[in-house]
């Protein structure tokens, strides 16, 4: 659900994204992780990851692989980093946990997925 929809809501939010990654994996010795999706441009790149139920524990394993990414992709070093979750169900207070931590927050809405975050808000760069 969040995939097909992720080039339109992110250049609607001014980054201009071009591709969509889903499942990304490195296998760097401690630098190892997995994306769930990830939307690039030439300069910058969204890391969504996407759960059924959205926990606070969810956007804290986010918050702990955004520094971590541009050691394990080295080739997205110069790279504006931002973050994003989704989840089909989100537990009390997770949507506002998150966007206060810097990362867009995606939900369904209607028939595909909107992100939440209010007019303004400043997403946190990695």
């Amino acid at each position: 659900m969040v995939e097909p929809a992720v080039i339109k809501l992110f250049q609607a939010k001014g980054i201009d994204i071009k591709e969509v990654h889903p499942r990304l994996e490195s296998k760097r010795d401690e630098f190892s992780m997995e994306i769930d999706i990830m939307a690039v441009d030439e300069t910058e790149l969204v890391l969504v990851e996407c759960k059924s139920r959205l926990s606070k524990d969810d956007v804290d394993e986010l918050l702990e692989k955004l520094p971590k990414f541009k050691l394990s992709f080295s080739h997205y070093k110069n790279y504006q980093v931002y973050g994003a979750v989704a989840g089909i169900e989100i537990d009390r207070g997770v949507d506002r946990y998150g966007y206060k931590k810097g990362l867009f927050v995606i939900k369904p809405s209607g028939d595909t997925v909107a992100i939440i975050n209010k007019d303004g808000f400043k997403p946190e760069i990695w």
